[in-house]
């Protein structure tokens, strides 16, 4: 049911508040940054008697890490989209919290051929995690916003879809602080970690997707 609590807006104020160019700017800049990840991937050139398998391996960690950030950002957009489906009009405020996220995610890319570099330093894994953490908590300040101002969304969401969409904002920063928290005794286990936060949250939501009862709560999750 559509939520007639809104604010009362003129034509003008409407297509002021209307969310499409926002997200149109997200999509833009998310599809950028995917872009210049992939470019970090570069051919190597082979050495005397040296073949193309082993030279393969010296971009592995580069490639490690284009995986890894590839779908941390595809998770980032997939809640992204799923919040502003639900979004009628937006403020000055949205507009900030949105142009601070995509600062921060900006920074993926950054972070990743920090990593791909260095894949066996723990600043490298520190410097990530610092990043998928701060754009994390960003991204859960969108969703604390719209969940204070009921007005913004097409209709109210219900108990329920809002502690879903707040626990799983915050079991992924938990894992980001363990993986930092372990960077120094084991680079891999850090890897693994910041791994499992992906894959286990679109395991989770095809998981809620394939049972009938359980597909609205995988709608709020993407």
């Amino acid at each position: 049911m559509a939520n007639d609590s809104g604010p009362d807006l003129t034509p003008a104020e409407q297509r002021s508040a209307n969310p499409d160019r926002l997200v149109f700017l997200t999509d833009g800049v998310i599809a950028i940054i995917i872009t210049i990840l992939v470019l970090d991937i570069r051919v190597p050139e082979l050495g005397s008697g040296q073949s193309l398998a082993d030279s393969l391996t010296e971009v592995w960690p580069t490639f490690v890490s284009f995986v890894l950030s590839f779908l941390l950002v595809g998770m980032f957009w997939t809640l992204h989209k799923q919040t502003f489906n639900q979004v009628r009009y937006i403020d000055h405020n949205v507009t900030w919290l949105n142009l601070l996220f995509l600062l921060v995610l900006a920074l993926v890319p950054y972070a990743a051929s920090a990593l791909g570099e260095y894949s066996q330093e723990p600043t490298a894994l520190y410097l990530y995690g610092v990043v998928m953490i701060v754009a994390s908590l960003l991204s859960l300040a969108l969703n604390n916003y719209f969940q204070r101002h009921p007005g913004l969304l097409w209709q109210s969401e219900s108990p329920a879809s809002r502690r879903l969409a707040t626990r799983t904002s915050w079991v992924p920063i938990v894992v980001y602080v363990k993986a930092m928290a372990v960077a120094d005794w084991s680079t891999d286990l850090s890897k693994v970690l910041y791994f499992a936060i992906p894959v286990a949250y679109f395991a989770l939501v095809a998981f809620l997707k394939s049972d009938p009862r359980t597909r609205t709560a995988a709608d709020d999750l993407g």
